[in-house]
């Protein structure tokens, strides 16, 4: 592969390749990552209810997608002690 034909990457390939963090997780972690796509930030609460899954399984999705530098989190202003989770692809 050339230098033009790595440059000439399609825009599809591309959003495919900010994928490729998650590709290896398992699919509670896809999921909380696709809901966070969609929704932007939420509480690790909030994100149990949008995806109907148990509050340690998200945990442990958050955990995953953190490790994989896919989320990112930070406190909530108006409750500090709930973090608030966004999607870092």
């Amino acid at each position: 592969m050339s230098v033009s034909d790595a440059e000439a990457v399609p825009e599809g390939d591309a959003a495919a390749d900010e994928w490729e963090r998650v590709r290896d997780l398992p699919p509670s972690a896809k999921l909380v990552a696709k809901v966070l796509e969609y929704e932007d930030t939420l509480s690790q609460s909030e994100l149990a209810e949008e995806t109907l899954l148990p509050s340690r399984t998200v945990r442990y999705a958050l955990s995953r997608l953190e490790e994989a530098d896919a989320v990112e989190s930070r406190f909530s202003f108006t409750d500090a002690r709930k973090r608030l989770y966004t999607l870092d692809l």
